[in-house]
């Protein structure tokens, strides 16, 4: 890990990002304490499971029907 002071990391934001990015973490000082680590964020896939709600989700034989007249007037479509 490289330190580097505040002022530097406020000037050389974009440098510092990007070799986070690249996997390199950046630890932040003031006054020569470190106070923060600039680090790549690891974003998880998560998987695709199929299947999960078979069984529990039914869908009525009328699904696709024409809607009522009173149905449609309540969407504002007369």
């Amino acid at each position: 890990m490289d330190a580097i002071n505040i002022y530097d990391a406020k000037t050389q934001l974009s440098k510092l990002v990007d070799e986070a990015a690249g996997g390199k973490d950046v630890v932040i000082s003031r006054h020569g304490k470190p106070v923060a680590r600039l680090t790549s964020l690891k974003l998880k896939a998560s998987p695709v499971v199929f299947g999960v709600l078979k069984g529990k989700v039914r869908i009525g034989k009328d699904f696709d029907a024409p809607l009522s007249d009173d149905v449609i007037a309540a969407f504002g479509g007369r």
